[in-house]
């Protein structure tokens, strides 16, 4: 199919808002700032798609990105085939590990219902989920496995997972102000999406590329790419359906090629309101349930006492220095560990320091000396004299940032 040849720009102002708390669970509603910034891309030529199927009314994509804003599904149901391939290496299950202990699971004083750890799975890999959702009170997402199923279910205060291999149950509550229900990792097309239009800004071209069918539903097919070079990301694609203008499909392609790094779509969807039952849970008979508070205790008590600082610079050090470099898709984000020497090579580190450095690809520039960790999104590189730079940009974009913040 011919893409509409609009091309829409606007300017980073215009999409700032806080990154934190910014998103209700299931609440299918695009952020009002993107409203700015279809108000921003006006002036636009519309071309038609070809004659393809399905054939839509023509449509410019300052007014596709409006209706995703005006787009108000609250009560939908459906399948979700999610895959993402980051590039990681095999670390034949270590990767799992690393994930649970930095979820505040190790030592086994966790559970496997707890979802901030069960849902981390969704970071790689290719998994089916069934959604429902009736407002923003309720919320149900099940990942369905082999054998067994995982379900994590809001309904009112109450928040349950379920993990049916091990006849696990997790509880906890949320707050009246909804605040709590955005702390959770993206799961559907319009999760993602959100998140792509916010990183709309001048330095960033948006077209209409044709139309498709996803799950049954005619679809407009916004384009998302970057103007600058050094970006790992190639493209981002968001069928957007045509009556409701609500994502049914993302997919995120990079710039070095091959297959997309997420690719997040409905096979199947209804907008009607699922049956009250769908939200509806009683721990089944022998599961063990487990409190969200005693978790809370458990991660606490096995938190190791950390030292106290040896100077007020000390406190500024780490994730609260970090610092924001470059513009647009080419940003890179950056932050002094206070760990001077870098990470441990084959020759000091022993096993562990050569297999880091298996991993990673040494570096030299104006900053100095490091490691460049990457994946096939995003980079990272930690120097020798303990700061980070990370973003989804190349090695080279990496070091020329840290060149720069030198």
């Amino acid at each position: 199919m011919a893409p509409y040849e609009s091309d829409d720009r606007t300017t980073a102002g215009e999409v700032d808002e806080p990154r934190t708390g910014r998103r209700k669970a299931a609440r299918y509603v695009v952020p009002v700032t993107v409203m700015g910034v279809a108000a921003a891309t006006i002036g636009l030529v519309p071309a038609l798609a070809d004659s393809g199927d399905p054939d839509l009314p023509e449509i410019t994509a300052a007014q596709l990105i409006e209706k995703i804003a005006q787009s108000d599904v609250e009560r939908l149901s459906g399948t979700v085939k999610i895959t993402t391939d980051l590039g990681l290496p095999n670390l034949g299950g270590l990767e799992s590990g690393l994930t649970s202990g930095a979820m505040g699971q190790g030592g086994g004083d966790g559970s496997s219902a707890d979802p901030s750890a069960k849902l981390t799975e969704l970071a790689s890999g290719t998994h089916t989920l069934r959604i429902a959702a009736d407002g923003p009170d309720r919320q149900k997402v099940s990942i369905l496995e082999n054998a067994a199923e995982y379900s994590l279910i809001h309904n009112g205060k109450d928040v349950w997972g379920y993990d049916s291999a091990s006849n696990a149950v997790y509880h906890g509550t949320v707050d009246g102000s909804g605040e709590d229900r955005g702390h959770r990792p993206p799961a559907t097309p319009k999760d993602f999406a959100d998140e792509a239009l916010k990183a709309v800004d001048d330095t960033t071209s948006v077209t209409v590329d044709g139309t498709a069918q996803v799950a049954g539903r005619d679809a407009y097919k916004l384009v998302v790419k970057p103007r600058q070079s050094g970006s790992t990301v190639g493209a981002i694609s968001i069928a957007v359906d045509s009556r409701t203008g609500m994502p049914l499909k993302f997919t995120l392609t990079p710039s070095s090629g091959g297959a997309a790094v997420v690719d997040v779509g409905f096979t199947k969807v209804s907008f009607d309101r699922p049956a009250a039952s769908t939200f509806e849970f009683t721990p089944p008979k022998g599961a063990e349930v487990t409190e969200d508070s005693d978790l809370e205790r458990g991660r606490e008590h096995s938190r190791k006492p950390e030292r106290a600082p040896k100077s007020e610079d000390d406190l500024a050090k780490g994730l609260d220095g970090l610092k924001m470099l470059g513009e647009g898709w080419n940003t890179v984000a950056t932050f002094d560990t206070g760990a001077e020497g870098g990470l441990p090579t084959g020759d000091v580190g022993g096993d562990a320091g050569g297999f880091l450095d298996s991993l990673g690809d040494p570096v030299k520039g104006e900053f100095g000396s490091g490691t460049v960790f990457s994946t096939r999104l995003v980079n990272a590189l930690i120097t020798d004299d303990g700061k980070v730079y990370v973003g989804t940009v190349t090695k080279d974009a990496l070091v020329k940032a840290a060149d720069a913040g030198k």
